[in-house]
């Protein structure tokens, strides 16, 4: 009896531990999209293509070595008339052929184009890789703001939760009082319960905004069932208030991914330019050939024959004319001109970018000071009137108006946070440092 009791108690406790909600903190978050979402892994996909490709075969760095076999029949009958007025006939002569050999062809030197073009798919290998940091840091950036969004929008909700268990209480006085009181005026009563209902109101259009924040997560980090319930580690947005403009601005000229991938297209237009300007030079090519072929006959003094056979060359040419060479090189580099144009105009945004970011982000540091302090103020001035309201010392309106004050400066410094964080994370990303958030 005493162990089914103890089984029953272990299954029990068992579904208890398989019922909790999963607990994310960011850092969890981010490993389990990074694993999962499936833009990250198209891109290392594509990654990979780009690394397969990156041979000196693919490149034509290497001989081509081909085999060639074959069989043929030919079956013939023959009538021959001579001068003497004899006829001799052969009817079903068989001649059979074999043959097999190995082919060797060999581009030794093509005016560098070889090498450009494995220089060029060496480029493709890089800049894959850069675009799978590009693709990686886009979803670290997008993921850490939308955790933080829940943050927010739980904390708002839990603003609004309080605000309604306010009014709850405002309501049950304003009622006890008109109940009690006759003199007591039914209008505070009727406002008691038109600001409760707008606070239930309130907090039920948050929920939905709080529901829609964990979909979000979710689907970033390709969880199947979207609507899978958890719980985030955090309780409060936390933030970095220690940037230093200096380091900022250095890093993201020599780690900004962007601009690794741009100096990678001036170099590709570089390439391009080398394998046309390639078409100058002679090529060289070599060849060779070793073969065996076996014929059998079926008429005829021979009856079998044997040939061993084996073939060397080397040619040698250039092209003189070909009526388009200038005007591609022409455009060739005006393409470099504008690859390199691309690449100090997106520096240019990138600054402007950064400027802009860091000087919201220094604002709105200024910003959570005074919201600090304006949150502490509302909530003694609430505390304060409630304690009036409470002896009938003062008006609905008023505790109303105190309320509101608290809220609203509540809801503002949930705003200077969380704009303060999508700051930070932007300046993260612009700098190259976004995976610090994976730490």
């Amino acid at each position: 009896m005493k162990k089914a009791i103890l089984s029953i108690v272990m299954v029990a406790a068992a579904a208890i531990l398989q019922a909790e909600p999963p607990m994310y903190s960011l850092k969890s978050c981010l490993e389990t999209g990074l694993e999962q979402n499936y833009a990250i892994r198209i891109s290392r996909n594509d990654e990979q293509i780009a690394q397969n490709n990156a041979t000196a075969a693919n490149a034509g760095k290497l001989p081509e070595v081909g085999f060639v076999a074959g069989y043929g029949g030919d079956l013939t009958s023959t009538r021959t008339h001579d001068r003497a007025g004899g006829v001799t006939d052969q009817n079903g002569v068989y001649d059979q052929s074999v043959n097999a050999g190995i082919n060797v062809d060999w581009t030794i030197f093509n005016g560098f184009s070889i090498q450009a073009e494995y220089d060029r798919l060496q480029e493709l290998e890089r800049e894959g890789a850069i675009q799978t940091r590009i693709t990686i840091e886009d979803f670290v950036a997008t993921l850490t703001a939308e955790y933080y969004n829940y943050i927010q929008q739980r904390i708002r909700l839990s603003n609004y939760r309080y605000a309604m268990s306010l009014s709850k209480e405002r309501l049950r006085i304003a009622q006890l009082r008109y109940s009690t009181t006759r003199d007591y005026s039914r209008l505070d009563y009727l406002q008691a319960r038109v600001y409760f209902n707008a606070d239930s109101s309130q907090f039920m259009n948050q929920q939905e905004l709080v529901h829609t924040s964990r979909i979000r997560l979710n689907q970033l980090m390709a969880v199947s069932d979207v609507d899978r319930y958890f719980v985030v580690q955090d309780s409060v947005i936390t933030i970095d208030q220690n940037l230093e403009w200096n380091y900022l601005e250095q890093r993201m000229l020599e780690n900004n991914a962007s601009l690794l991938m741009a100096d990678r297209e001036q170099r590709l237009a570089e390439i391009d330019l080398k394998a046309m300007q390639s078409r100058n030079y002679p090529y060289v090519k070599m060849n060779a050939g070793y073969g065996y072929t076996f014929n059998r006959y079926g008429s005829g003094t021979t009856f079998k024959r044997r040939n061993l056979d084996l073939s060397a060359g080397v040619t040698v040419g250039i092209t003189i004319f070909d009526g388009n060479r200038k005007r591609e090189q022409r455009n060739a580099r005006i393409a470099i001109e504008n690859a390199r144009l691309t690449r100090e105009d997106l520096e240019l945004s990138l600054r402007a970018d950064l400027s802009n970011f860091w000087q919201a982000y220094q604002n709105n540091i200024e910003v959570l000071k005074l919201e600090n302090d304006n949150v502490a103020t509302a909530r003694e001035n609430y505390e304060k009137a409630l304690d009036r309201y409470m002896v009938g010392d003062l008006a609905g309106i008023e505790i109303r108006e105190a309320q509101k004050s608290l809220l609203d400066a509540e809801e503002r410094l949930l705003t200077a946070q969380y704009n303060t964080k999508l700051c930070e994370i932007s300046l993260y990303q612009l700098c190259g440092e976004v995976l610090r958030y994976m730490e």
